[in-house]
C-alpha cells in the first residue's frame, strides 16, 4: 500500500511503501494520532514529532502505561538518564527511554533538557547513594540516589574520598566512572552486585536499588557490569547469553528464564531474584522455584543462559 501522511512542523510528506511490519509496542514510539519521525516512512501515523532530548533530574521516575499516576507502571527512569519526549500533554510526557527504547509516559516535572544538565560521568554502584553538603560523612544530607542512577562528577574533593558533583558530594565508594565494569568476584561480578540487593523491595516495573521486578534486577546489575540489558525478561530471553547444554551443570552468573521471570545462579543449586512470592529480593534453592512455576505450567523453564 501506499500512504502519505504530513509531518506538523515542516509539512513533510512520507510514503509508506508496502505493508507496515510487525513491531513490539513497548519499544516502538507509535500511538494511534503520534509516532517518532524516525519510523516515517516505516509506520503509518498522521503525525510525526522529533524527539526532544530530556534527562531525569528526580531520583526516579515511575515510566506508565498511560499518563496518570494511577496507571500502571511499565518501567522506571533513573536520574541522570535519558528520555526523548514526543509529545507532552498536562503532566505528562510521552516518549521513551534511549537506555532501552522503552515507551511510556513520565512526569514532566521529573525531567530536564539535556542542555540544562550535566552530562553524567558515574553511575551509582552501591545500593544507594548519599549526596552530602560538604566532603564529610558527618555533614548534612541532601538527597539519596538509587543503585544504577547517573549523576555528573568533577574532580576529587581535598580529601580524595569524595567527588564533586553538581549539588553536594558523593563517597566515591558508592560510584563507578560510566563505562567501567565492576567486578566483585574475579570475572564475573554480577551474582555479587545482585547479592548486594537481598531484601529490596519488589516493585512491579522498578529497576533501581529502592525496589525492583525480576528482570528490571537483570538490566541493572548487568548494565553495572557493561552489558546493555532490554527491559522485560522475554527480550532478555532473545538477547542475552548462550544457551547452556542440557547436561550441563549451571554455575554463578548463569541466567534461568521462566514463562514471565528471570533469575540469576549464585551458585549450582541456588538463585537470586526479585519475586512477587516473597515481595522482595531472595536466594532460594532452584528446585523450589522450578516446583513453583510447574504447578501451572507444562514448561516451567524457558531456557538456561550463560554470558560470556
Amino acid at each position: 500500500m501506499d500512504m502519505e501522511t504530513a509531518d506538523t512542523g515542516a509539512h513533510a510528506k512520507f510514503v509508506l511503501n508496502g505493508p507496515e511490519a510487525d513491531f513490539d509496542p513497548r519499544i516502538t514510539a507509535h500511538r494511534g494520532d503520534l509516532a517518532d519521525i524516525a519510523l516515517a516512512g516505516k509506520m503509518f501515523a498522521p503525525h510525526y514529532a522529533a524527539p526532544m532530548p530530556m534527562r531525569c533530574s528526580a531520583p526516579k521516575a515511575m515510566i506508565r502505561k498511560q499518563g496518570g499516576k494511577d496507571h500502571e507502571a511499565i518501567s522506571e527512569l533513573l536520574h541522570g538518564e535519558d528520555f526523548h519526549v514526543l509529545d507532552i500533554a498536562g503532566d505528562w510526557a510521552w516518549g521513551y527511554s534511549v537506555h532501552d527504547g522503552y515507551v511510556g509516559y513520565v512526569p514532566v516535572h521529573a525531567l530536564q533538557h539535556q542542555k540544562k544538565t550535566a552530562e553524567p560521568t558515574h553511575l551509582v554502584s552501591a545500593r544507594a547513594a548519599l549526596i552530602f553538603i560538604e566532603p564529610d560523612f558527618k555533614s548534612g544530607v541532601m538527597k539519596r540516589l538509587p543503585m544504577g542512577a547517573r549523576i555528573a562528577c568533577s574532580e576529587p574533593s581535598e580529601c580524595g574520598n569524595f567527588l564533586k558533583t553538581g549539588k553536594g558530594f558523593v563517597h566515591v565508594r558508592h560510584v563507578q566512572p560510566i563505562g567501567t565494569k565492576v567486578v566483585f568476584d574475579g570475572s564475573n561480578g554480577t551474582a555479587a552486585l545482585a547479592e548486594q540487593l537481598i531484601g529490596a523491595p519488589y516493585l512491579w516495573g522498578g529497576r533501581s536499588g529502592d525496589g525492583l521486578d525480576c528482570s528490571g534486577l537483570i538490566q541493572m546489575i548487568l548494565m553495572l557490569t557493561g552489558i546493555a540489558a532490554p527491559r522485560d525478561s522475554d527480550q532478555q530471553q532473545a538477547a542475552l547469553g548462550e544457551e547452556i547444554g542440557e547436561g550441563e551443570d549451571l554455575r554463578r552468573g548463569d541466567l534461568v528464564f521462566f514463562p514471565d521471570h528471570v533469575g540469576l545462579m549464585v551458585d549450582q543449586d541456588r538463585m537470586i531474584h526479585s519475586t512477587s512470592h516473597a515481595m522482595q529480593v531472595v536466594i532460594e534453592p532452584l528446585a523450589d522455584v522450578v516446583a513453583r512455576f510447574a504447578a501451572d505450567n507444562e514448561q516451567p523453564v524457558l531456557a538456561r543462559k550463560r554470558l560470556s
